[in-house]
């Protein structure tokens, strides 16, 4: 039986603004906000204890309040395309104190939660029992950092200064698929993160790392127009 601390969150950060679609986080996907998704998720863990949406937009604040998320408003400053995800994470962490406490959870111990959940708003597939599962696995592997990821299957090259080398494979001598070593493609849908990692090395990731593996299907994410309908039907499809 694995024992799960009482001090758990979950931070998405959802800034305002975006290149590839006009308000992406907003954007509606199988009948809600792109950002609901992950909110619903986090809400529908036994674990989480509170969910917070780290955003500079006023109108991602109304719905991530909407759907039940406390809100860090995060400054300017740390919502530009060079500001990194681990900024905002670090930035909700300084100002838990800000936020309302929980209904038997208490402002004190939302200080210094035991662990952090962090979802991306732009990887929406997840089963409802993922981020448990993710929780789960991190405490009993006793972990202090865990990403989601899918197997990799795929023989991948790079090209540098105009020539291609195999990065995870020979080619000259080619083994079956079924003899190459495990590999794992980081989807970016879960991390599960000790607080103390993320201030000493402003990383999600450090100290003993652990995969949570989720299926290729639900490793896809909405970063083009095109994505859209394709991961909406795979909502509809795969995970309802």
């Amino acid at each position: 039986m694995v024992k799960i601390p009482r001090k758990i969150i979950a931070v998405i950060p959802a800034r305002g603004g975006s290149k590839r679609i006009k308000n992406k986080n907003l954007v509606m996907l199988a009948g809600k906000p792109l950002l609901a998704h992950s909110i619903e998720h986090a809400k529908n863990s036994k674990y989480v204890a509170k969910v917070i949406v780290s955003t500079d937009d006023q109108r991602i604040a109304a719905v991530a309040k909407k759907y039940g998320a406390a809100v860090v408003m995060r400054p300017k400053n740390l919502a530009t395309d060079k500001a990194s995800s681990e900024e905002a994470l670090l930035h909700v962490l300084d100002n838990l104190h800000k936020i309302s406490p929980s209904p038997g959870v208490g402002r004190v111990r939302e200080r210094s939660p035991d662990a952090v959940v962090f979802l991306q708003c732009t990887s929406p597939v997840r089963k409802k029992d993922d981020i448990d599962k993710a929780i789960r696995h991190f405490i009993k592997t006793r972990a202090d950092s865990l990403f989601s990821a899918c197997r990799n299957y795929g023989l991948v090259w790079e090209r540098r200064k105009g020539k291609f080398y195999s990065l995870n494979y020979d080619f000259r001598h080619r083994k079956r698929e079924q003899k190459m070593a495990p590999q794992y493609r980081e989807n970016g849908s879960i991390y599960v993160l000790k607080p103390e990692i993320l201030k000493k090395y402003h990383n999600r990731l450090g100290g003993k790392i652990a995969v949570y593996e989720m299926d290729f299907w639900k490793s896809f994410q909405v970063d083009e127009p095109q994505d859209l309908k394709f991961v909406e039907w795979i909502i509809k499809n795969w995970v309802r």
